[in-house]
């Protein structure tokens, strides 16, 4: 997805909201009902002190009343193309920047980068730009989505840069990232994809399963050679039958695959969605934004590679034909929708949307809860759950919004 020249939007991102006596200083939030791995504590306390969650309150600490509020840990996307007029595709450093910081202002304070279908070449540089960026910490690693995909579930993808996965192709873009790349997204039905999920697992990196024409039985052995998540479950694949029932089934019922779901009320229905949790569980569920350049910016005309992307009322979609063109989600509306109008439990919530996508990506040790020594990331929600703060390695990215 591109900010291409032309681009544009009818609103601007938000600003922080800085609590600047409080920003690096020890901190102790009280009153709290907390979400825990172990369970929602009512009326408790989180200690902050430097960039971690501290085991024991540390002396001379501000003490934050957040009574009425949650406390819940900061959300983790690993599927996200952009936000704030900016994409992660195209532009400079400072552009994806102002992406990524677009997302923090809603919660999400670990992102993984994601691309779109591009040439190799191109695919190559900008994985180079965007690996500087994660050796930074500013994102969690790189995705790949794309152009090994296949023509016939392509959604807003160039066909004329579709390629099949070779696995010397694959491994061009693994290079790039130099040890960067998080996830990979395939059609692995197409030849040498399942060659490229091998490779991939062999190198750490997540073979996604997505934009695919696979049949259940393709999937399948697919999983078996190593894939471990499904790209936007349900969408850009075929819908589930009860004579062939597609890669849905085989995607849903396997423990090993984490689920990517985009709760924006626009890409799934509720039943679906209710399905999926019911069938794979918080714990094999992913929130995922899939935003492109509009998400927190606005309304307008926006660019997808050379595709020409019209939002309306914060949906996506092609100018020339409609197809959905990722989404303008944010994190925090998503986990509102999912508490507020699909039912789920606060905890499954903040499952879905931080320890399952950390765990994912392997960095359950620092991120996605509230345990003492994690990284002090958390999502500061009033009892509508409207997002009210943002903390980001012990540093307020929106101060607390209380009176």
């Amino acid at each position: 997805m591109t900010d291409a020249p032309g681009a544009r939007g009818t609103a601007r991102p938000a600003t922080p909201h800085p609590h600047p006596a409080t920003a690096g200083h020890p901190t102790v939030l009280t009153g709290a009902t907390v979400v825990l791995p172990s369970g929602t504590v009512e009326n408790g306390r989180v200690a902050i002190e430097g960039t971690r969650i501290a085991r024991v309150e540390p002396e001379n600490a501000q003490v934050i009343d957040v009574t009425d509020h949650y406390v819940i840990p900061g959300f983790v996307d690993i599927h996200n193309h952009g936000g704030g007029g900016a994409s992660f595709t195209s532009g400079s450093a400072e552009d994806v920047l102002r992406g990524i910081h677009t997302h923090r202002l809603h919660g999400t304070t670990t992102l993984v980068a994601s691309t779109v279908t591009g040439d190799m070449d191109t695919l190559a540089r900008r994985a180079g730009l965007l690996s500087e960026l994660a050796e930074q910490g500013e994102i969690a690693g790189i995705h790949f989505e794309g152009p090994f995909i296949s023509p016939c579930r392509k959604g807003a993808h160039s066909e004329e840069l579709l390629r099949d996965p070779d696995p010397a192709e694959v491994r061009k873009l693994i290079d790039a990232a130099r040890g960067r790349a998080a996830m990979v997204t395939l059609a692995t039905e197409l030849p040498g994809g399942l060659d490229s999920v091998r490779l991939l697992s062999e190198h750490g990196v997540i073979a996604a399963v997505g934009h695919t024409d696979a049949t259940y039985e393709q999937t399948v052995q697919a999983i078996d050679a190593g894939a471990t998540v499904a790209t936007h479950l349900f969408n850009a694949m075929p819908p589930l039958g009860h004579r062939s029932p597609g890669p849905i089934a085989a995607l849903l019922e396997d423990d090993r695959i984490t689920v990517e779901l985009i709760n924006d009320g626009t890409h799934l229905h509720p039943a679906a969605l209710q399905l999926a949790f019911h069938r794979a569980g918080a714990h094999r569920v992913a929130f995922i934004t899939d935003a492109m350049d509009a998400a927190g910016f606005g309304d307008g005309r926006y660019w997808l590679g050379p595709l020409e992307v019209e939002v309306a009322d914060g949906v996506a979609r092609l100018a020339a034909d409609g197809t959905i063109a990722g989404s303008t989600l944010t994190l925090d509306r998503a986990f509102q929708r999912a508490v507020a109008v699909d039912g789920l439990s606060v905890e499954d919530a903040v499952r879905a949307l931080s320890a399952t996508p950390a765990r994912l990506l392997g960095m359950s040790d620092r991120i996605g809860s509230l345990e003492p020594g994690k990284d002090a990331d958390l999502v500061l929600l009033d009892a509508a759950f409207e997002l009210k703060g943002v903390m980001r390695r012990g540093e307020w990215v929106v101060g607390p919004q209380l009176g």
